[in-house]
């Protein structure tokens, strides 16, 4: 069952692979927490990890000259290493929540969740990585469960804004909602966009290994889910989208296998109507779609070959067009930059009967915040390790391996990310 457990363990959070890119973005995030008002008046007990001490204490260095708080340097460090188990097991015997921010997960994911798994220390990732996700399932969804140990991938951008999206979307109308589609939208600044290639690394590897995803798939043996309501049509590979007025492509992201899973769970467990869902990005103009589709036919071929893959890792800034880079945003490119997601929803007013007639109910909402890689990813991640430590009672009934939507879709979860910075709005609604 899921009851509070005792706090006597050194650390509430620890936070794996710190002195990583977005590692040192989440180290300042919960720095905030700890000092803002869901702490205050208590202690919120912290601690970095990583494989170098000296790496751990640069970034809590820089932590502290950039939010002027001398204090962090003072954080605890705990040395561990992915290839060393006894000090995975160490750090996780001393952790009740382990933010895990080293990718790609599929390399360097699966230790940490086996560690937090036997030594009863809960898991946070952020991945995007649908193979490493549904894999951690397989392998440990009954053994998370037996010790009471939640593991919750993919609790960043992807797919936080998606998952409870669609969420927050069904829950803000009164009868029974149906369908949803999404459109993903970024803005940038003079500057333009970048992400750090550890993004673009996992999205290589990922095309690449898609026959194995499929073979995971089929040893898993899932029932499809039943369709209620009209029947969602799936767009174009391009497509003209008059819901945003520019043109849009399916989202090759997680999310669209991360929310059927938490659908599969709120039907299967909490007998709830299962949302169809589909999701899309927007590209822009015609000169936007032109490029994007010789960059993707280029990644797609590349991808292909061992060669090619090497290729792509190794020159990520020119193969991307300058999007992906081993620099990362600089803090310009951070502070101009933002997210938006868009749900245009269907389904049934309350007492009709969704599997007759058309759908009479239309909502659309938005879920939006900050840049969505180191701003908002950090924030979606601390909030849900946060949400573990502060509301066992509304978690599902055991442990288990879950998605955001099935492990908090009874919390307040939505309600700590909109004091944080990432707002869940109803735009307009027809009922």
């Amino acid at each position: 069952m899921a009851t509070k457990r005792p706090s006597n363990r050194p650390y509430h959070i620890v936070i794996f692979g710190a002195s990583g890119f977005t590692g040192q973005f989440v180290v300042e995030e919960v720095s905030r927490v700890a000092d803002g008002e869901e702490y205050r008046g208590q202690e919120l007990r912290w601690a970095v990890a990583g494989r170098s001490k000296k790496k751990l204490e640069e970034v809590l260095s820089w932590a502290a000259e950039r939010q002027g708080k001398p204090q962090l340097k003072s954080i605890d460090i705990l040395v561990c290493d992915i290839n060393d188990a006894p000090s995975l097991a160490d750090m996780c015997k001393k952790a009740t929540v382990v933010l895990d921010c080293v990718g790609p997960y599929r390399f360097y994911g699966e230790p940490v969740v086996k560690a937090c798994v036997e030594n009863g220390a809960h898991f946070v990732d952020i991945s995007g990585e649908s193979q490493f996700l549904e894999s951690m399932a397989l392998k440990y969804d009954k053994q998370a469960a037996d010790n009471g140990v939640y593991i919750v991938g993919s609790s960043g951008f992807d797919s936080i804004p998606a998952d409870l999206g669609v969420i927050f979307t069904r829950n803000s109308i009164q009868g029974t909602l149906t369908a949803v589609e999404s459109f993903l939208s970024l803005k940038s600044g003079s500057e333009g966009i970048c992400i750090h290639d550890g993004t673009w690394q996992s999205a290589i590897h990922g095309i690449a290994d898609k026959e194995n995803l499929k073979s995971l798939r089929r040893k898993l043996a899932l029932k499809p889910l039943p369709v209620i309501g009209k029947k969602l049509k799936r767009r174009g590979a391009v497509f003209y989208s008059n819901e945003i007025q520019q043109y849009a492509i399916p989202f090759l992201g997680s999310d669209v296998s991360v929310v059927k899973r938490s659908q599969r769970y709120l039907y299967e467990n909490l007998q709830e109507t299962p949302v169809q869902y589909a999701a899309y990005a927007a590209v822009g103009g015609i000169t936007s779609v032109i490029k994007l589709m010789f960059a993707g036919l280029l990644f797609l071929l590349f991808t292909k070959f061992s060669f090619g893959r090497k290729l792509l890792i190794k020159y990520p800034k020119f193969f991307s067009f300058g999007i992906f880079s081993e620099e990362g945003p600089t803090q310009k490119q951070m502070d101009e930059s933002s997210f938006s997601f868009t749900f245009f929803g269907e389904g049934y007013s309350q007492g009709l009967d969704p599997q007759q007639g058309k759908p009479n109910v239309k909502i659309c909402t938005q879920v939006s915040g900050p840049e969505a890689a180191y701003i908002a990813t950090p924030i979606a991640m601390v909030q849900a390790g946060v949400t573990l430590l502060k509301e066992p009672e509304s978690l599902p009934k055991t442990g288990g391996v879950y998605s955001p939507g099935a492990a908090f879709s009874k919390t307040k979860l939505i309600d700590r990310l909109n004091k944080a910075g990432i707002r869940f709005t109803v735009l307009s609604k027809i009922e």
